[in-house]
C-alpha cells in the first residue's frame, strides 16, 4: 500500500540540527518506498527541492524566529493549525504524522475531524525543554500546567515513535502512556554519506583547514550541532584550557549556532582565540565533508531527555567520542567509550585528553563505533518499522491495533536481544 502522509512539524524546518534532520531523513526513506509526503512547517526554513513544504503565513510583528522555547510559537502554532487544517482537507492524508508535542496537538484535532490516525514522533519531554531553556521554572505552577497539557498530549496519538528507548520509558514511567502505543525508533543515520575519511580526502581535508585558518598539523576535536548552555558548548570552552595544556597541538572546531559571535567573542577573552573556530551554521549537506577534519567529536548534551543525532554522524564517520554519560548516550554508544562525568569539565577534558593522546584507541573505538551505527542504526531498517506502525493505527478495531503494535514491539526486543 502506498501512504498519503502528512507531517506537521512545529518548527522553522529546514534548520540543519536535531530534529529536523530527523523529519528529512524519515521523509526521505519513505518516499524512496513510494509514498507521497507533505510536510506543513513555520514560514521559516530552508526549501530542500526533493520535499513538498507547505508553509504558514508569516507574523506581521515577528520576522524572526527563535530556537527552543518561545512565547512568540504560541502565534506561530495558531498559523500552523490553520494551515495544517486546510492542507489536510486538501490532501486527505491516510496517515498524520505529527513531530514534537505542538504538532501531536495540532495532529489530534486533525485526527478526530477528519478519522486520519494519528502517530507521534516523541523527541523528548516538551517540559524537561522549557526546564533546559529555562522558560519555566522547576517546581513552580506552570511546570505543573505544562506536565498536564504534556500528559494530554501524549494521551491522543494512536501510536507514538520514540527518538531513543529512554524516551519510551519515560512516557512509560512518568506519563503513564499505555506500553501498546509505544514502539521506539531511535535516530539513524546515512552511513553512505556520513563515511570514515579516506587518503584520497586528504587534500580536500588541508583544504578545508587552510580554509578555516586552522594549522595542519593541529589536531581538532569538534562539535556540530546547536550552541546552548544545555547543549554543554560553555563545557567545551571550559575544558579547552586544561586540554591545550596537555596537548598544545590541539585545535577546537566548533560548528552551529545560534549566537556563534558570542562565544567567539568568549574564546578570546579567554585567551583561546587562536585554538578555536566558530563556523555558524553548516548546510547538512557539506556535514559529512566538515567532520571528516576531526580527531576527536564532542557531544556534551547536559539534558536527559532529548535525543542527540549528532552522536550517530559521529559514529557512522568513525570519530571518537566524548560525551557525557547519558541515557541517550549510552543507548547509541554502548560501552564502546569512556563517558565523561555529566556536568563535568574536568572529566570532560580528562577524556579528551586521552583520547588525543593514544591514536590507536582512537582508531580502534572510531571503528567500533562505525560498525555498531552501520548494524543497529540504518535508515532502511527504521523505514520498515514506520510502515508497519502505519499499516496498524489503520485497522479499524482497537484491539487489531493493540495486537499489531505489539507485534511490532515484540520483534524490535527479538532484534534487540540476537
Amino acid at each position: 500500500m502506498s501512504y498519503n502522509i502528512l507531517m506537521i512539524a512545529p518548527t522553522s524546518f529546514f534548520g540543519d540540527y536535531g530534529c529536523h534532520v530527523r523529519i528529512l531523513e524519515e521523509v526521505r526513506v519513505l518516499q524512496r518506498r513510494g509514498h507521497r509526503v507533505t510536510i506543513v512547517t513555520y514560514y521559516k526554513g530552508r526549501n530542500l527541492p526533493e520535499l513538498n513544504i507547505v508553509r504558514t503565513p508569516p507574523t506581521p510583528w515577528h520576522a524572526d524566529y527563535e530556537v527552543g522555547s518561545s512565547r512568540h510559537k504560541i502565534a506561530f502554532d495558531a498559523l500552523l493549525a490553520w494551515t495544517s487544517l486546510k492542507a489536510v482537507l486538501r490532501l486527505k492524508p491516510d496517515i498524520i504524522h505529527a513531530h514534537l508535542h505542538e504538532g501531536a496537538l495540532i495532529g489530534g484535532v486533525l485526527s478526530r475531524l477528519t478519522g486520519a490516525p494519528l502517530v507521534f514522533d516523541f523527541q523528548g519531554s516538551m517540559t524537561a525543554e522549557m526546564l533546559d531553556h529555562h522558560f519555566v521554572r522547576a517546581g513552580g505552577k506552570r511546570e505543573w500546567v505544562w506536565r498536564r497539557l504534556e500528559g494530554f498530549i501524549n494521551r491522543q496519538p494512536r501510536a507514538i515513535l520514540t527518538s531513543s528507548r529512554h524516551g519510551a520509558q519515560l512516557l512509560l514511567s512518568e506519563f503513564k502512556v499505555d506500553a501498546r502505543r509505544v514502539v521506539p525508533l531511535p535516530d539513524c543515520v546515512d552511513t553512505e554519506f556520513f563515511r570514515p575519511r579516506r587518503l584520497d580526502d586528504q587534500t580536500d581535508i588541508e583544504a578545508l583547514k587552510d580554509q578555516l585558518g586552522i594549522p595542519r598539523d593541529r589536531s581538532v576535536v569538534l562539535y556540530l550541532g546547536l550552541l546552548a548552555h544545555y547543549q554543554g558548548t560553555d563545557h567545551i570552552l571550559e575544558a579547552a584550557r586544561q586540554v591545550i595544556d596537555a596537548q598544545p597541538q590541539t585545535h577546537f572546531l566548533v560548528m552551529g549556532y545560534p549566537g556563534f559571535e558570542g562565544y567567539r567573542t568568549l574564546a578570546r577573552q579567554l585567551g583561546l582565540g587562536d585554538r578555536f573556530t566558530f563556523t555558524g551554521r553548516i548546510p547538512y549537506e557539506q556535514a559529512a565533508r566538515y567532520l571528516r577534519l576531526g580527531d576527536v567529536a564532542l557531544a556534551p548534551k547536559l539534558s536527559q531527555t532529548e535525543g542527540a543525532g549528532k552522536i550517530l554522524n559521529y559514529m557512522a564517520c568513525g570519530l571518537p567520542t566524548v560525551a557525557f554519560d547519558t541515557p541517550v548516550s549510552r543507548e547509541f554508544m554502548a560501552d564502546l567509550v569512556r563517558y565523561a562525568e555529566p556536568g563535568s569539565v574536568a572529566s570532560l577534558a580528562d577524556c579528551i585528553i586521552s583520547l588525543l593522546a593514544d591514536p590507536n584507541e582512537r582508531q580502534s573505538i572510531g571503528q567500533a563505533l562505525r560498525a555498531r551505527a552501520s548494524h543497529r542504526f540504518a535508515w532502511d531498517d527504521a523505514a520498515s518499522r514506520i510502515l508497519a506502525v502505519y499499516e496498524a493505527v489503520c485497522a479499524r478495531r482497537p484491539e487489531l491495533r493493540a495486537a499489531a503494535l505489539t507485534r511490532i514491539q515484540e520483534g524490535d526486543h527479538a532484534r534487540e536481544t540476537h
